[in-house]
């Protein structure tokens, strides 16, 4: 009896099906790459520290690296980390929301508004652009015209997240 369940321990242990110490050691050692599935918690801070984002506690962020689905240096921070490693980053304007453009500061006259809409400062208008709808806010008022502001609200400021890997799923 003891010579089979020491062949089968051999067998699980050749086969990748046995973990010692409850851990897969080629999970452990496996570090993201461009393609994979995975699932983070982060923390997303300004310069001045002020936490604008914020998973931990909540559903794990689950993205495809490289997709494009989130911003280009939040892709390239989680390449190479292993599962349960933590790490902060700082990523550049320029690889989160851009610089922020003036050209995206526009006066409105008042008379292309639609009728009765009296928009005032902080409100939500609706720019239409290419079919689709965008929510942009009112920054200025005047008699005779509105200025809203089209910049992402976080353009043209370096970003810093600490961010945990929890899993690389595929």
């Amino acid at each position: 009896m003891k010579k089979i369940s020491f062949l089968l321990l051999l067998a699980l242990l050749a086969s990748g099906l046995f973990f010692l110490n409850g851990c897969n050691k080629g999970e452990e050692s496996r570090v993201v790459k461009n393609g994979d599935e995975v699932k983070v918690e982060y923390t997303g801070t300004l310069a001045d520290g002020t936490q604008f984002d914020s998973n931990v506690g909540g559903e794990p962020l689950d993205f495809v690296v490289g997709s494009g689905q989130l911003i280009e240096g939040f892709d390239k921070a989680v390449l190479g980390m292993k599962v349960g490693e933590t790490k902060t980053v700082t990523i550049p304007a320029a690889e989160a929301y851009g610089e922020r453009r003036e050209d995206l500061v526009i006066e409105i006259p008042r008379e292309r508004l639609a009728p009765g809409m009296d928009p005032q400062v902080g409100d939500i208008v609706g720019l239409e652009s290419g079919g689709q709808t965008y929510p942009v806010p009112v920054v200025a008022t005047s008699e005779g015209t509105i200025t809203i502001d089209a910049n992402h609200q976080l353009a043209g400021k370096d970003l810093t997240f600490t961010i945990k890997l929890l899993e690389i799923v595929k």
